[in-house]
């Protein structure tokens, strides 16, 4: 293996093992971009056109996922730290089109998060941040999917873009789609945008009129989602409601 490769290998098994931690990483960015913060309309209308724009933006990157792992069997798109998991190779669904659906949905997100903060500079460290970091992960992850599946995966990775997708490839997913399972799986991906935009707003109200203020409308929403965390919370921990064969 040459000495790039080997270098790219182990920054990307770092990197995979921590990257649950990456919000608390990213919270120094946050920071320092906070203090920069201004509101850039005197009218609150359009501030909330742009905060709600931005929303829909990360929104986005979740339906990414929602939609990606709803398709999937077990063993897959799983959320693991201690080392690379794939009992089969996903190739259909959202897999025709793009190798890396999760990693795209969640680049979308930190990008709409990153528009919150009406930083240029803010918005450019974070792309150029999750270029190097998700790249470092993705060449780990297909050498152990190149060592495990072989011609196959070499056959897949030849006709699938890595990152940006390339609809005309679609394929019929080998799976009905599972909105339990999707379900199942991401309401914690969707209460973390929600919570993270409202306390963005908190602290976005604080440095730059030096109060705690927000909109009611972001305290409605911050509500919504908690309810709806923990009620599906309950669900998924206590009953067989969202229980779903082979996911």
């Amino acid at each position: 293996m040459a000495l790039q490769e080997e270098d790219f290998e182990t920054t990307g098994e770092y990197f995979f093992q921590w990257r649950s931690y990456l919000p608390l990483a990213m919270a120094v960015l946050f920071i320092l971009a906070l203090v920069q913060f201004r509101y850039p309309f005197a009218d609150r209308g359009l501030n909330l056109a742009w905060d709600g724009g931005c929303l829909a933006v990360a929104l986005v990157g979740q339906a990414v996922r929602f939609f990606t792992v709803g398709f999937v069997p077990r063993g897959t798109s799983g959320r693991n730290t201690r080392g690379q998991v794939a009992e089969v190779l996903n190739t259909t669904g959202m897999y025709s089109v793009v190798r890396n659906p999760i990693y795209l949905g969640n680049f979308i997100i930190w990008f709409g998060l990153s528009l919150f903060m009406k930083s240029v500079w803010f918005t450019t460290v974070i792309v150029l941040f999750f270029t190097i970091f998700y790249e470092r992960i993705i060449f780990r992850e297909e050498a152990f999917l190149r060592q495990k599946f072989g011609e196959v995966f070499m056959e897949w990775a030849a006709a699938t873009p890595v990152i940006l997708p390339q609809f005309r490839n679609w394929r019929p997913p080998s799976l009905p789609f599972s909105f339990k399972s999707a379900i199942k799986r991401e309401y914690g991906t969707f209460f973390a945008i929600i919570t993270t935009f409202t306390v963005l707003q908190l602290l976005g109200g604080l440095f730059n009129s030096g109060s705690l203020a927000i909109d009611p409308i972001w305290v409605k929403l911050f509500i919504f989602s908690g309810v709806l965390y923990l009620t599906i919370r309950y669900l998924k921990k206590k009953t067989q409601v969202l229980a779903t064969e082979n996911r």
